[in-house]
């Protein structure tokens, strides 16, 4: 499966999911419900992935952790906020970096219509 075919399963389960409960919520509770979502599609989904930093060839375990990875192939960083911003966008292209993964998906699902809410971030490699 490629990383565009994922993140249209992504979209279309960040679409049920707020359809379903909305705007205002925890951050956590958006999580577990996508999860479950995408768990539907028979696809690899690890939640709360701890991430590496390798520093001079040396793995260092310093907290990094992804709230949702998809066939090692698409990380997916899930927010509840008023708005998105640079900080957000940075903290999933340093995921993206770190993981070797090509494609990251930044949802905030704080907004009255979800595909607002959607940002596709590419790590250029």
């Amino acid at each position: 499966m490629t990383e565009n075919e994922i993140s249209k399963l992504v979209f279309d389960s960040a679409l049920s999911v707020h359809k379903s409960l909305g705007p205002g919520l925890l951050e956590s509770a958006y999580e577990e419900c996508l999860v479950y979502e995408l768990k539907k599609y028979d696809i690899t989904v690890e939640k709360q992935k701890p991430l590496p930093l390798v520093y001079e060839e040396v793995k260092l375990d310093i907290g990094y952790r992804v709230d949702i990875m998809i066939e090692n192939k698409v990380i997916i960083e899930i927010k509840s906020v008023e708005a998105l911003n640079d900080i957000h966008k940075a903290q999933v292209l340093t995921y993206l970096k770190l993981s070797g993964c090509k494609l990251g998906m930044l949802i905030n699902f704080n907004v009255p219509l979800i595909k607002n809410g959607i940002k596709r971030i590419v790590n250029n490699l």
